[in-house]
């Protein structure tokens, strides 16, 4: 299948679910696009014990007064003449692709990282380049063929957050373009498939064995935790220091000097802690944390 857009606006299904696939929904209702039909997750409890809430998909979409549904099956009957699905998380089944042809929104250079985490993924693996692709839906995950895609360098202190953001904004456009534009024929994917499987606490947990990079990396997500004193301490911002090699087990406290914070040995190296939220408590600079902790000698993070 050849998609070939006019510049008149089109009768479009938005299908999407977390945060950032807002910015791109806002922007084809910005363009003039009619979108017809939302489809997102159900509400479901955003935090402990709390209501159920919209996800912010829906909360977008009803602050633009576009419909919305949770059922799959509705978009059949949406009048839509294209679907565009960004971070939806469910497979769109081909009896639906039959009725209304799909275009996806990934935010990875596939065949890597296909999958739900594309981005994170690419962090902790230390990868140099990331990017976008649109891509036809198919039923498989993520196989379908690629319509346009875009590169972008991932900088030596780019974040989860920060990263997302360039390629929502990278991505947005590349969509814009091809809908005004028209997409030419579409590339089937080519070299070494790997998937980004979801993120989970384990994997933000802190292995002061691995080395300052990992470390690094890890913390780039947000969320990153380890233990001290028996209770979660979560990472916000560290910094690599090169002050020789440590001689401590990994995960050993030095409490800040002048003009440094806390260090943790790691892996052979040291990592400089910036900025901490101990359990229970505010984030807070490293150094106001570990002065009001009155760290003894030798304790450790992570045992």
């Amino acid at each position: 299948m050849t998609l070939r857009l006019p510049g008149a606006p089109r009768r479009i299904a938005y299908l999407g679910t977390p945060d950032l696939a807002v910015p791109t929904l806002e922007a084809l209702v910005g363009a003039g696009y009619e979108v017809v039909l939302v489809v997102t997750a159900p509400d479901a409890r955003r935090v402990r014990r709390g209501d159920p809430e919209p996800s912010p998909v829906k909360a977008a979409a009803q602050r633009l007064g576009l419909a919305v549904s949770h059922d799959l099956a509705d978009v059949g009957d949406a009048g839509a003449d294209l679907g565009v699905v960004v971070a939806y998380g469910r497979i769109i089944p081909t009896a639906l692709l039959d009725v209304v042809p799909m275009i996806n929104l990934h935010f990875s250079l596939l065949p890597r990282w296909r999958g739900a985490a594309p981005v994170e993924r690419a962090l902790l693996a230390g990868d140099e380049r990331t990017g976008v692709c649109i891509m036809d839906v198919a039923e498989a995950l993520d196989e379908g063929d690629v319509y346009a895609r875009a590169e972008v360098v991932i900088g030596s202190d780019a974040t989860l957050e920060s990263l997302r953001s360039e390629l929502v904004d990278l991505g947005t456009g590349l969509l814009l373009t091809g809908l005004r534009d028209g997409f030419g024929p579409p590339v089937p994917q080519s070299g070494d498939v790997s998937y980004a499987a979801k993120i989970t606490q384990d994997d933000k947990r802190l292995d002061f064995a691995t080395g300052a990079e990992m470390i690094r990396r890890v913390v780039s997500l947000g969320g990153a935790w380890t233990t001290f004193r028996s209770k979660r301490l979560k990472v916000w911002a560290v910094a690599s220091r090169s002050d020789g090699e440590p001689v401590a087990d990994p995960g050993t406290l030095l409490g800040p000097v002048q003009g440094i914070g806390p260090r943790v040995a790691a892996g052979g190296e040291w990592v400089e802690l910036l900025q901490v939220q101990p359990e229970g408590k505010p984030r807070m600079a490293a150094v106001d944390w570990a002065r009001g902790a009155r760290l003894g000698p030798a304790e450790r993070l992570g045992v």
